[in-house]
């Protein structure tokens, strides 16, 4: 290794981002520092200043050079140009595995510990979202165990620490592709390549790789992100205090990303292009609790179609478009359709997610459209099988329906079940084709 740079993060709290980034230095082992710029107006000046504007956290720097936020760092992790700029020797090792889980969600984290109290020596690699899309909520309120609630991220902190206990290894990076070593042999085992180059083979895997959160490729949107527009509010709403704040989207997370916003906003309006919500009524009671006193104002049948600003002075206005039949950009030719500028200081997408699943692209398992990946289901076991023997999967890449933790906790203790008896049918085969061919050594 060669001499250590120095590396500076700053960090906000209950920011997801953050935490991946820090978990991600804690990884290399190395030395750096940490400023937490939650209720530090100085730190929080100091950041926007050295990031020439930039107000989202993290924000990285090595060596007194500006990285980038979490995406920018994740990215230098997927070429391996991280380790260059840390002074890493770079490495592709190739280790085999029992089991590899793809994900760190809670069906990844779920089956990790189910995998390692069966003694499967589970490898869980944690991808671009370590902790998945729970890491975004602040208070879980549902999950079993907690009746005063519970915050994703310790949520995952304690099911992370729970794995490692029982002998899972959690590694960041992110799996590129996944293939058989002989394409012909159902029981041999699989290539799993990293984006970092990273290599490993796996008897079997579960994929529970997640969703992540979409955008709306609407122009501004590519220069804005992290200056005012955001898809993590609890990453960056409180830099926005006493600012409109707009968010767009109508399920479960608009509404709890609107009634977070809350507690910064002089008001936040929620735009969505349909009448009706599609999240569940615990959160549209809420959100109109919050309507009632003043918080929030709901703009149904409104989408966003542009958004403008500068990453100097952040966002100053968007522009929105109306329509009482509901999805007024499919009607823009309308007459009814009403096109109009409206005034907000920052901008929160919250309008749902798109399956992990391309590196499973090449493997022969069945994908839908929309990328999701089929499994077996149905009653009795093997429910998590895919139609390739040893791969399968759990969690937000297989369900677009209930998309909760408690049903992705349950999906991932299926799939570690279902890994292990396929584990030890592979070990009995095994077992037995050495034997016929001892037999056969000592006949000749």
């Amino acid at each position: 290794m060669s001499e250590q740079p120095r590396v500076e993060l700053y960090i906000a709290e209950q920011c997801p981002d953050s935490e991946k980034a820090t978990a991600l230095f804690d990884a290399t082992e190395i030395e750096y520092g940490t400023y937490t710029v939650t209720d530090d107006e100085a730190r929080l000046s100091e950041m926007v200043d050295r990031t020439d504007g930039r107000e989202t956290t993290p924000s990285v720097f090595i060596d007194d050079e500006f990285v980038g936020g979490w995406d920018a760092v994740a990215a230098l992790e997927e070429t391996g140009e991280l380790d260059e700029k840390l002074g890493l020797e770079g490495e592709s090792p190739v280790e085999h595995r029992p089991l590899l889980i793809a994900g760190t969600g809670i069906a990844g984290l779920t089956a990790a510990i189910y995998a390692g109290r069966a003694n499967n020596d589970p490898l869980v690699i944690e991808g671009d979202e370590p902790g998945g899309q729970l890491t975004l909520t602040t208070d879980v309120a549902n999950y079993p165990g907690f009746p005063e609630g519970i915050s994703g991220p310790e949520l995952v902190n304690n099911m992370k620490a729970q794995a490692r206990r029982f002998g899972a290894e959690l590694k960041n990076g992110i799996v590129d592709t996944v293939e058989r070593v002989d394409p012909d042999d159902d029981h041999s085992p699989f290539r799993v390549e990293l984006t970092n180059g990273d290599v490993y083979t796996a008897d079997a895997v579960i994929a529970a790789s997640g969703a992540s959160a979409r955008t709306l490729g609407v122009p501004g949107e590519d220069e804005l992100m992290g200056y005012g527009l955001s898809t993590c509010a609890t990453c960056d709403g409180a830099f926005f205090r006493d600012e409109d704040m707009l968010v767009v989207g109508g399920g479960d997370a608009a509404m709890e990303e609107a009634s977070f916003l809350t507690k910064f906003a002089d008001t936040v309006y929620l735009a969505h292009r349909r009448e009706e919500f599609r999240a569940e009524q615990y959160w549209i009671d809420r959100v109109h609790e919050h309507a009632e006193n003043g918080d929030i104002e709901i703009m149904k049948n409104t989408e966003l179609i542009e958004i403008h600003g500068s990453q100097a002075e952040g966002i100053d206005h968007v522009t929105l478009v109306h329509n009482d039949a509901g999805h007024p950009t499919d009607r823009l030719d309308d007459p009814e359709t009403e096109e109009f500028d409206f005034e907000v200081g920052a901008v929160f997408f919250a309008i749902g997610h798109t399956p992990n699943t391309s590196y499973l692209e090449g493997t022969g398992v069945d994908l839908d459209d929309e990328g999701y990946l089929a499994t077996k289901g149905g009653d009795g076991g093997g429910q998590t099988e895919t139609d390739v023997p040893g791969i399968f999967g759990a969690g937000d890449v297989v369900d677009f329906h209930y998309q909760q933790a408690v049903t992705a906790a349950g999906m991932g203790s299926k799939a570690a079940l279902d890994a292990d008896e396929y584990l030890d049918d592979l070990e009995r085969e095994r077992a037995a084709s050495l034997e016929e061919a001892d037999v056969a050594a000592a006949d000749d």
